[in-house]
C-alpha cells in the first residue's frame, strides 16, 4: 500500500469523516489501482457493524422511513451510516441526491453519516460500488449501516445479497402486495413494513402480505409486518425492535455467519468477473472479441469454439 492510501485509512480508522468522505469518493470512482490497496488497508476492521437494506417501490416512503429509523438508532445511543442509493443524472452521471435531501435533520450529528451515491444505470436498485462502500463505512466504526436502495419495483432484490436484514417497505393503496409477489421480494423480506399506516387500507395491505405468504407456501410466512407512519414516527421503535430481533435470532445460529459467507462469495465472484471483463477488453488480434463476433456472426466458429478461443487467449495472456 502505498503511503497516501496508508495515511487515508489510518485517518478513516480514526475517526476522520472528510477521510471517510474521500475513501467513499475514490470508491465510487472505481478506479481498482485506487480502491484495492484501500479495501485492503480496511477489511480487516470489518464485520461489526449490523447491515440493514430497505427497499420497495418508489413512493412508499423509504426515504422518511430511513430518516425516522436515524433518529429512533440515535436515541439508543448507536451511530448509524447511511448510504442512499439514488437515480442517476442523466447529464452528469451524478446521484440526485433526493433521499439525503429528506435527510437533512442528521446533517450536524457527528454520530450520523449520510452518503449518496448514484446507481449509474445499475439494475436491481444498488450501485456496482456499494459493497466496497459498506466495507468503508463499516470500518469506520458505525454501528448501523442503513443501505437504501432506488426504489425501482420489480428488480430490487439484489440489496439481500448484502445485507443482515432486508425491510422491504409497501405503501396501502399502490397494489404493493401484488408487486412484492410479482418481484420475489416475499423471500428476501425479513422484515415487511407497511408505511403510510394512517392511509385507509394498510391493515388489508397487511393482511395480503400474510395472505401472499401463506399462499406460496413460504418459510418465512411468519415474516414480521410492522404498520409505521414514518412522518409522525408511529411504529418506528416497533420497527426498530423487529430488524434487532430478527439479528438476535440470526446470532442465535449459524444464518448471521453463512449470510455473510455469502455475501463474501458474491463479492470474489462479481470482482473476478470484472477481472475477466477488463482482461477480454484487452484481448488483441484473432482472438478479440470483435474478431470472435465476426467469425460467429458469418457462420465461421459457432459461439462455445469462439469462448474457449478467447478464454485460451486470456490463459496465454
Amino acid at each position: 500500500m502505498g503511503a497516501a492510501s496508508a495515511d487515508l485509512v489510518a485517518d478513516l480508522l480514526a475517526g476522520d469523516r472528510r477521510a471517510l468522505a474521500r475513501v467513499l469518493t475514490r470508491i465510487e470512482d472505481g478506479a481498482g489501482d485506487v480502491v484495492r490497496p484501500l479495501i485492503a488497508g480496511l477489511h480487516p476492521h470489518t464485520g461489526e457493524a449490523t447491515l440493514v437494506g430497505v427497499t420497495g417501490a418508489p413512493g412508499a416512503g423509504k426515504s422518511t422511513l430511513v430518516d425516522a429509523l436515524i433518529g429512533s438508532w440515535r436515541a439508543a445511543g448507536q451511530t448509524v451510516g447511511v448510504l442512499a442509493i439514488d437515480p442517476s443524472s442523466p447529464f452528469s452521471g451524478g446521484a440526485l441526491l433526493g433521499d439525503r435531501v429528506r435527510m437533512q435533520d442528521h446533517v450536524l450529528d457527528e454520530g450520523v453519516f449520510i452518503r449518496s451515491m448514484a446507481s449509474r444505470g445499475q439494475l436491481g436498485g444498488l450501485s456496482w460500488s456499494t459493497p466496497q462502500a459498506l466495507l468503508a463505512l463499516d470500518a469506520a466504526g458505525f454501528d448501523v449501516l442503513l443501505v437504501e436502495t432506488v426504489g425501482v419495483g420489480q428488480g430490487e432484490v439484489e440489496v439481500a445479497g448484502l445485507a443482515d436484514t432486508t425491510v422491504v417497505v409497501v405503501a396501502p393503496g399502490m397494489g404493493d402486495a401484488v408487486q412484492a409477489a410479482k418481484a420475489g421480494i416475499l423471500e428476501v423480506a425479513d422484515v415487511f413494513c407497511v408505511n403510510k399506516a394512517d392511509r385507509p387500507g394498510a391493515s388489508r395491505t397487511a393482511r395480503e402480505l400474510r395472505e401472499l405468504q401463506m399462499l406460496g407456501n413460504h418459510d418465512g410466512a411468519d415474516t414480521p409486518i410492522v404498520l409505521t407512519t414514518a412522518s409522525s414516527g408511529e411504529g418506528i421503535e416497533e420497527l426498530r425492535t423487529a430488524v434487532a430481533d430478527h439479528r438476535t435470532a440470526l446470532e442465535a445460529g449459524d444464518e448471521l455467519a453463512a449470510r455473510r459467507r455469502a455475501r463474501a462469495r458474491l463479492q470474489i465472484r462479481e470482482l473476478a468477473l470484472g477481472t475477466v471483463r477488463a482482461r477480454t477488453a484487452a484481448v488483441r488480434g484473432a482472438a478479440s472479441l470483435d474478431a470472435l463476433a465476426v467469425a460467429v456472426a458469418d457462420r465461421e466458429l459457432d459461439p462455445y469454439s469462439a469462448a474457449d478461443r478467447l478464454l485460451d487467449a486470456l490463459d496465454g495472456a
